[in-house]
């Protein structure tokens, strides 16, 4: 890892358990790092507590804001000093470009960045990712509403189906932290995950008879996309890592597009008449 050549030392923490952030976090952190909405569980960290805890120490409080974009979340006004977003995802929307984004309203923190990228590591983004994603900002908030209406709806499918065993979505009230994403957020985004009552193989079975989802691990473009975490965008992970993460064999994780809603309901239902 990066870090090491650096000499920095890195501490894995639950970060959305508040009290296990304080105990890690001491007077020698000098970041803490966030993503909220976890990846794939939908689990919410609470940005205020977090932020409280990372100002007490001085510490630099960085959250990846991509599963929730601005358009549902705006950490900088709950106590983050910057934010990362993969613009690859929801702001360019269509699948066609990569790249990231920085963000902060900390002037010297600003200048601090500029200076890393463009003099320490050097990346740039090309011209015409560039312009790519800035033609999807223009669709942004119309292609956002659809994408958490569809995940709202497909939520509410799966919670009801009896091959169903759990379904995470921060929109269903039975949530654990439904009312902490009211509070933090203005919508609950389009990723949807669910546990499947099968086995490893019968899950793979179901998504590989989806029409309608592609069986893909990225998200945010106006394709709706399937993932088996387990064997797909968590398989770097020991078996060991994966029961503590909490992914099974049978979690999917659903990146919900823009299509009808219709279509994706009949795919699904298609699909789990295999169970």
């Amino acid at each position: 890892m990066l870090v090491d050549s650096l000499g920095a030392t890195v501490e894995y923490v639950d970060a959305t358990d508040v009290d296990a952030v304080d105990a890690a976090v001491t007077g020698e952190t000098a970041l803490v790092w966030i993503e909220t909405p976890t990846n794939p569980l939908l689990r919410l960290c609470d940005l205020a507590a977090v932020g409280e805890i990372a100002t007490a120490v001085d510490a630099t409080y960085v959250v990846d804001n991509t599963f929730a974009t601005p358009y549902f979340q705006r950490p900088l006004e709950r106590g983050a000093d910057i934010v990362v977003h993969s613009t690859t995802k929801y702001l360019n929307g269509h699948s066609d470009s990569m790249g990231g984004a920085v963000l902060t309203d900390d002037h010297s923190l600003a200048d601090a960045v500029k200076h890393t990228q463009s003099y320490v590591l050097g990346g740039t983004l090309g011209p015409f990712d560039s312009y790519l994603t800035l033609r999807g900002l223009r669709t942004f908030p119309l292609r956002m509403d659809r994408h958490e209406t569809n995940a709202g709806e497909l939520a509410r499918y799966l919670d009801g189906h009896l091959s169903v065993a759990h379904v995470n979505y921060p929109g269903l009230q039975h949530h654990p932290q439904h009312h902490l994403a009211r509070e933090q957020m203005d919508g609950f985004g389009g990723i949807v995950s669910f546990e499947l009552d099968a086995t490893a193989a019968e899950t793979r079975a179901v998504l590989e008879a989806l029409d309608v989802f592609t069986l893909a691990v990225s998200l945010g473009g106006t394709e709706s996309l399937v993932d088996h975490p387990a064997t797909m965008s968590a398989s770097y992970l020991t078996d060991t890592e994966r029961e503590a993460a909490g992914i099974s064999d049978s979690l999917v994780r659903l990146a919900v597009g823009v299509e009808h809603v219709d279509d994706l309901l009949t795919d699904l239902d298609q699909a789990l008449e295999n169970l």
